[in-house]
């Protein structure tokens, strides 16, 4: 599983997903048909309901947990069957269109937050604010389940969630002169062992993330505070992005990292030293360089200047045209609840969205290796995350032109000032202006 923010959501995609979901709003009833008891008198018998739930990627590997999962939902509501269905990335679009276009939304949907939002804001998704109480609501990290409100309504239920973490080739850094045991805290202190590191070993620095969001970490201005116009062609971050464009020609980072299997291409073969990424990371470098695997070290991610933490959260959703809104909540509710979180994150090495399930021991203790400390070290930043979104309708549009001049720039060498005014053009024709 990657939590870098699949961006396989297509404008295309979304508005016809988007159509047909409107078009398919209006839900059945699902109260209990009269049926007659032995002795004669009346009685309400629940009419069985079948709740059709969709995940990404995560058969076969997590059959066992959602096997039992399911099993135990069904027991506790004998009128319910879970029909549960997964997708891989690249099908599970086209699947979900195709079903809405026949009239068969699923009920249960497991999206990122981006998508989430964007399917809200057209009144595609049922509002969680509205059908769960004040303590089932509190029940999760509020940066995190704030994360998907907009217009006091809130479109996901937060699920399993990962925070950054900088993981180290502990013999890279220490051929470099450098203590594993004090990394660095800062961005500026980040460069500083790329730049070491390069001299020293000829490996590249560390892994950069040529994404939108880049700038609201070092707290750069995006967006006017009314989110009507552009607010990044500044020369503060013109300044900031010439920073990253000499560490690229000193080799500090690589460019052609965008790709998450190159990243881990990368460190796997020892050509850079040290990568932000999360949890899951551990897996695929242990699968794919076990002696690499071996050398790895799980420090605490550093901050830029705005001192903040993203995380990358997938969520379930209902859409507004399930058939049974009150079985599909539920169902949502009892996945995304403390108890199963916790039993989720203890397969799946994740980290879960809900206040109780982090201060179960399990997130304190550390066993020494790198999966442990990894573990200890996000967690305990649980309370400070937020998912990166930036609140609007069309936030999707405005984050993909801004990364795009980003990487026009720090890929094809692209002229700075064109760039940010190109982008900044092309913001400002997505906002309205």
């Amino acid at each position: 599983m990657s939590f870098r923010g699949k961006r396989w959501i297509s404008l295309l995609l979304a508005s016809i997903l988007i159509a047909g979901l409107l078009a398919a709003c209006g839900s059945k009833s699902s109260d209990g048909e009269a049926a007659k008891n032995g002795d004669g008198g009346e009685k309400k018998a629940e009419e069985q309901v079948t709740v059709e739930f969709w995940t990404i990627s995560l058969q076969p590997t997590f059959n066992d947990y959602f096997d039992k999962l399911i099993a135990d939902y069904e027991t506790q509501h004998p009128n319910v069957k879970i029909d549960w269905k997964d997708f891989p990335y690249d099908a599970v679009l086209n699947k979900l269109m195709t079903s809405i276009a026949g009239g068969e939304a699923p009920d249960v949907v497991n999206l990122n937050t981006e998508f989430a939002n964007q399917m809200g804001s057209k009144d595609a998704l049922v509002d969680f604010n509205q059908e769960l109480t004040a303590e089932q609501k509190a029940a999760y990290f509020p940066g995190i389940y704030s994360s998907t409100e907009m217009n006091d309504k809130a479109f996901a239920l937060p699920w399993y969630t990962a925070l950054p973490v900088l993981f180290l080739n502990k013999d890279l850094v220490e051929k470099a002169g450098l203590d594993p045991s004090t990394p660095p805290a800062t961005k500026e202190e980040l460069n500083a062992w790329g730049r070491q590191i390069r001299e020293k070993t000829g490996a590249y620095g560390y892994i950069f993330t040529m994404e939108a969001r880049t700038l609201l970490e070092e707290n750069l201005p995006f967006l006017t505070d009314d989110y009507k116009k552009a607010a990044f062609n500044t020369p503060d971050v013109e300044e900031y992005i010439n920073e990253n464009v000499e560490l690229l020609k000193e080799g500090v980072i690589p460019k052609d990292i965008i790709n998450y299997d190159k990243q881990v291409q990368y460190f796997a073969s020892e050509q850079v030293a040290m990568s932000l990424s999360s949890s899951p990371f551990i897996n695929k470098i242990k699968t794919a360089a076990p002696d690499v695997y071996n050398k790895m070290v799980a420090v605490p991610s550093p901050v830029g200047k705005a001192g903040i933490r993203y995380s990358n959260t997938m969520n379930l959703v209902v859409p507004a045209a399930t058939s049974h809104k009150k079985e599909a909540v539920d169902f949502a509710v009892f996945v995304t609840n403390a108890a199963n979180q916790l039993e989720f994150s203890k397969v799946a090495n994740t980290l879960p969205s809900t206040v109780e399930s982090a201060k179960d021991p399990f997130f304190a203790e550390n066993d020494g290796t790198v999966e442990g400390v990894a573990k200890t070290v996000s967690a305990v930043s649980l309370d400070k995350a937020e998912d990166f979104y930036l609140g609007i309708e069309n936030a999707n549009d405005v984050n993909q032109a801004v990364t795009k001049a980003l990487q026009i720039i720090y890929l094809n060498d692209g002229d700075v000032k064109k760039e940010l005014a190109e982008a900044e053009k092309e913001v400002n024709r997505i906002l309205g202006n």
